[in-house]
């Protein structure tokens, strides 16, 4: 088996004029905004301080990649793949290691392993991927194999450097990072070109916070259980002792609002809640409204819950989601 490569952060860089631009398909098999969410873009700021290439905030200091993260662990039990994004050549691999995060291990546990199980695939012309954080025993590749574009490297995972299931996807021109969303960027906002195939124009539309889990649970919740998929096992009943709804969100912003509120059948409101302006960014952010069960029964019929986000004075995000209570 060969020890996979896993290079330092370094600052984006353009490509050189005259050299051919490699694009690139989704690597993941999943629809994105849908079934999966990009987590952190490429930073484009050399300094401590942090900018993706629409200057945004969702990225972190160094990031090297972009973060495919799937919506909690339940999903990813379930086998999502990681996808070749263009053809080539195998160069490392490396599988083996737990889908374990980072928070229960620590860093020291996987130092020198971050990428945890992936792979490397050169595509010819200085251009490379790397494929980082794939499910323990699922690499299906070795070096020295040639893959086409879409075919099957392996399944998403949690191993190495990582806090949830997520691909972190590097893409690399003589050995130096370019972002696929931004290749040729020089600082300016919303500048450089697409590396994505045509067919994925929609991939490049930016989206500064999106809502990843939406739900109701029979009880009160933590993250922890809403990252799990744990919470999806609590549906609420016509006997439960409450009934809660929840909402998690990603690229949260200092001063942001969140709202939540709950409504019967009826059209009445039984639970809000308003969360304090956020004192700063958040990578992800959950809240909840719910109640306690009155009478001896949940009234039947269809509940209604509704989560605004407020940025700036201005409603960026509204959800309502239903659950359905039967006699």
């Amino acid at each position: 088996m060969s020890v996979l490569v896993v290079c330092s952060v370094i600052t984006c860089a353009s490509v050189a004029r005259g050299s051919e631009l490699q694009l690139f398909a989704w690597p993941v098999a999943c629809s994105l905004g849908t079934t999966c969410f990009i987590q952190n873009y490429v930073d484009h700021d050399a300094s401590d301080k942090i900018s993706d290439f629409r200057c945004g905030h969702r990225t972190y200091d160094g990031h090297d990649g972009t973060d495919i993260r799937l919506p909690d662990l339940d999903v990813q039990r379930s086998g999502v793949e990681v996808v070749a994004a263009a053809p080539g050549r195998v160069a490392h691999t490396r599988d083996g290691m737990d889908d374990v995060s980072v928070k229960v291990v620590g860093k020291a546990a996987i130092a020198g392993k971050e990428c945890g199980n992936g792979a490397v695939v050169e595509h010819g012309n200085g251009w490379s991927t790397q494929y980082c954080h794939m499910a323990k025993g699922s690499v299906r590749v070795k070096p020295g194999d040639r893959v086409s574009s879409g075919q099957a490297l392996g399944l998403v995972g949690l191993s190495g450097n990582a806090e949830f299931p997520h691909l972190h996807f590097t893409v690399r021109h003589d050995g130096v990072v370019v972002d696929p969303f931004a290749e040729g960027a020089k600082g300016e906002c919303s500048g450089g070109r697409s590396l994505w195939q045509p067919a994925l124009e929609s991939v490049s539309n930016y989206r500064p916070t999106e809502i990843i889990n939406v739900g109701f649970a029979d009880r009160a919740m933590t993250m922890d259980e809403i990252e799990t998929g744990e919470v999806k096992q609590s549906p609420p009943g016509s006997h439960s002792a409450a009934l809660v709804a929840y909402v998690r969100a990603i690229g949260l912003q200092a001063e942001d609002e969140q709202a939540i509120e709950l409504r019967s059948p009826q059209g009445q409101v039984i639970a809000e809640y308003r969360a304090p302006k956020l004192p700063r960014d958040q990578a992800q952010y959950f809240i909840s409204a719910g109640r306690k069960r009155g009478g001896s029964v949940w009234p039947p019929g269809t509940y209604t819950a509704t989560f605004v986000l407020r940025r700036k004075g201005a409603e960026i995000e509204r959800r309502s989601f239903q659950a359905d209570i039967a006699q």
